[in-house]
């Protein structure tokens, strides 16, 4: 997510489920880590009660989504993991569509997030 200063980019993280397209957890950070990843899933999956469930988490091939941390908070709750393709950016068509709905909603300030707060209360409202 672009920011006002050229070059720096907010990341948001965001679970959804493919059957009802519901954003089950999403977060906005600084940066890209396994852990602020594997907490926001262990968030989710607890919100949403699904503890020991029959669980796939569907990601891209990010240095977060294939941390130690991840994989390690993965096999703790139960969750089986599926990548994306190699090169493919339209592997999962649902959360792709998503994003791309976000990122042209008519509040995506287009000269970038002034901060991180900002950016926050405007993705609350989006997703």
């Amino acid at each position: 997510m672009p920011t006002t200063v050229i070059g720096k980019h907010y990341y948001l993280y965001m679970i959804e489920d493919i059957y009802s397209r519901k954003i089950v957890g999403w977060e906005v950070h600084y940066n890209e880590t396994g852990e602020q990843a594997a907490a926001l899933l262990e968030r989710s999956v607890w919100t949403e009660k699904c503890l020991k469930k029959d669980l796939v988490l569907h990601s891209d091939n990010g240095a977060p989504m294939k941390s130690l941390t991840m994989r390690a908070k993965m096999v703790d709750l139960g969750v089986v993991t599926s990548r994306s393709r190699p090169r493919v950016s339209n592997d999962n068509p649902y959360s792709e569509s998503l994003f791309r709905t976000v990122k042209y909603h008519p509040r995506w300030p287009s000269e970038g997030f002034k901060s991180l707060d900002e950016t926050r209360k405007r993705i609350c409202v989006l997703v």
